[in-house]
């Protein structure tokens, strides 16, 4: 049921090691590069809400959510044996916009797929289950390029180019990513919703709530994005805070008119279902804004960080840049190395503490890690902040969704999961909007000091975690 993810993660961590190196090699600027990012969280944004809500109402005989992770595990695929051969910058957005748009039509379903089929308490071994196999393609994925030109693959592209090591590895993850969901579409059954929902552990679904009330909401979030104008002009900020103000006028626009409106829709109820949602889903949504605003830091920001600091060059032509964004990718592997070897220790850490204090334990390690880049200068010595990192990410991919996934009903389950990813997608526009704004105006345009950031929104995630309701203890029936 969870092997899939390893394919998604070897996609997802090809993305995330070598993008912005594409990005860089294709003539970005490296204050530019979180513009460029933000396409990926957008399009989840958008995708997972809308593929959750069809999801939840989705049966024929491929089941409920199987038809979602077949449709975007093959264009992702395409998309990762079409990157690393462009030829221009807005290619290789537009291409990114495509690959995370396809992995997540399939992610949102098998986040879903687990909140279906699993009992509550089974619940975390389930999400650890998937971080695990999240870890494993991560780890391949990061390290390929390193690999292969261990193996004598040209590193250094004769013209420029996106070198040969980072080619073939999309090229084989095109392949992984294809596989390992068909795998798992070919191996698991689903329930059918009605039998789902006469389950005795069930939640019973929440009554429809009226939209109108989002008004006054929508336009706060108007004002609040004519006030980011304001600043912009009169303060003379990045151009990537418009993003951050567009953002702010589309939502509160959007809430604006559906309180007006008496239609029903798609739109209205899966707005309906975000301003009705549950207390705990809440008080999660803190956690993950700020675990999710370090990871994007670290996405964006740690391979011009590393090969600044600890290198000594920003020349993306060099042989010491290219040596130093590889070994950023085995940092990138080794993390999800420890996260999947977390992912195992992690249910025993449930067992013991419960599901609150291991994500907090969790998050300070991970915010420990990230804050040690900041005084490491020997780039060997990383390999143990990745340690930290790995735990946290091993949690942040499965604890919140233990502590969600038991108050959710069973009817919606898809739609409310595509709507937590709101609190993912929201930091790293948040991210892709200031970082380079306070790197600016308070760290000299230096890019390491972006982790630093990203190590202290760890610690404000775990300080959050513990405001979250503990889950109900239910014991189930199937």
């Amino acid at each position: 049921m969870c092997f899939g993810f390893l394919g998604l993660q070897f996609g997802l961590g090809l993305q995330n090691a070598n993008v912005s190196r594409i990005f860089q090699t294709l003539g970005a600027n490296v204050n530019d590069i979180p513009a460029l990012w933000i396409a990926a969280p957008l399009t989840g944004l958008i995708v997972q809400p809308i593929v959750g809500h069809y999801s939840d109402r989705t049966w024929n005989r491929l089941g409920r959510r199987r038809p979602y992770f077949l449709a975007g595990a093959v264009f992702a695929s395409l998309a990762l044996l079409w990157m690393p051969n462009a030829s221009a910058l807005w290619i290789a957005a537009g291409l990114l916009w495509i690959l995370d748009a396809s992995i997540n039509v399939s992610m949102e379903p098998f986040r879903a797929l687990v909140g279906d089929q699993l009992p509550t308490r089974q619940g975390p071994a389930g999400f650890a289950m998937q971080s695990f196999f999240i870890g494993a393609g991560a780890v391949v994925a990061s390290i390929a390029p390193w690999v292969l030109a261990h193996f004598g693959v040209a590193n250094v592209a004769a013209d420029g180019g996106i070198p040969d090591t980072v080619k073939y590895a999309f090229y084989v993850g095109g392949a992984v990513l294809l596989g390992a969901v068909l795998w798992t579409m070919l191996t698991t059954r689903e329930y059918p919703p009605a039998q789902l929902r006469s389950f005795a552990d069930a939640v019973p679904e929440r009554p429809a709530v009226d939209v109108s009330r989002a008004r006054q909401p929508g336009l706060f979030l108007l004002l609040a994005g004519a006030v980011v104008l304001f600043a912009i002009r009169h303060f003379a900020l990045e151009k990537e805070v418009y993003l951050l103000a567009g953002g702010l006028i589309v939502f509160g626009l959007l809430l604006t008119w559906l309180s007006r409106t008496g239609s029903r829709g798609m739109l209205r109820e899966i707005v309906g279902d975000l301003y009705g949602m549950p207390e705990s889903m809440r008080r999660l949504a803190g956690v993950q804004l700020f675990s999710w605003f370090a990871l994007f830091a670290m996405w964006i920001y740690a391979t011009s960080g590393v090969t600044q600091t600890m290198y000594g060059t920003g020349d993306t032509s060099s042989a010491a840049y290219n040596e130093g964004a590889n070994w950023v990718g085995v940092l990138f592997g080794a993390y999800n190395g420890f996260g999947a070897l977390a992912a195992v220790v992690i249910p025993l850490m449930v067992r013991r503490w419960g599901l609150r204090t291991s994500h907090v334990v969790n998050l300070c390690l991970g915010g420990a890690g990230l804050l040690s880049f900041l005084y490491i200068r020997d780039p060997r010595w990383l390999l143990a902040s990745m340690v930290g990192v790995g735990f946290a990410w091993a949690s942040i991919l499965s604890l919140p969704y233990a502590l969600l996934s038991d108050h959710l009903p069973t009817a919606k389950m898809g739609v409310y999961m595509g709507i937590f990813n709101f609190f993912i997608v929201i930091p790293q526009v948040l991210a892709a909007s200031i970082l380079g704004m306070l790197l600016r105006l308070c760290f000299h345009n230096q890019p390491i000091w972006a982790l630093g950031i990203g190590g202290a929104s760890l610690l404000m995630a775990a300080v959050c975690t513990l405001y979250v309701p503990k889950p109900a203890s239910r014991h189930p029936a199937h």
